[in-house]
């Protein structure tokens, strides 16, 4: 991880944080129902309830990081929401080994589980390499 100067807020966000919000927020409720589905058809508690924990939680940091106080908040959150990524597809793969998933369901999505890794990866990447370059009050990737 890296650090980042202090910022007053974030005005507005990018057309790429907008796009990985969005497609955040639209895996979690996939996770929802997968998760409901998986308690109530295949009797699977555990595994499910992880993956229920780490897919919601990644669209909620990517919230969160929209109001970071400043430059590292925001990478450390985006950092954090990169991380559940990588556990929640961690997770789904577990669940179609443990064949509670077929192949179908879980190509249908890990796929947009490995976009938001992609997108995230880069938005990181980006911050930290902005990092020296940023000396305004606000933030923009």
């Amino acid at each position: 991880m890296c650090d980042g100067n202090k910022i007053h807020g974030v005005k507005g966000i990018t057309a790429k944080q907008n796009d990985v919000l969005l497609l955040s927020k639209t895996f979690a409720l996939r996770v929802v129902r997968l998760h409901q589905y998986l308690v109530s058809s295949k009797r699977e508690f555990v595994l499910s309830k992880q993956l229920l924990r780490s897919g919601t939680s990644i669209g909620a940091n990517i919230k969160e990081a929209q109001f970071a106080q400043s430059k590292a908040d925001f990478i450390a959150k985006m950092y954090i929401a990169l991380k559940e990524s990588g556990e929640t597809e961690y997770w789904l793969e577990l669940l179609h080994e443990a064949q509670y998933l077929e192949a179908k369901e879980f190509e249908d999505i890990v796929s947009p589980c490995r976009a938001i890794i992609r997108i995230l990866n880069a938005i990181t990447k980006t911050a930290c390499n902005n990092k020296s370059h940023t000396t305004h009050s606000t933030f923009h990737i």
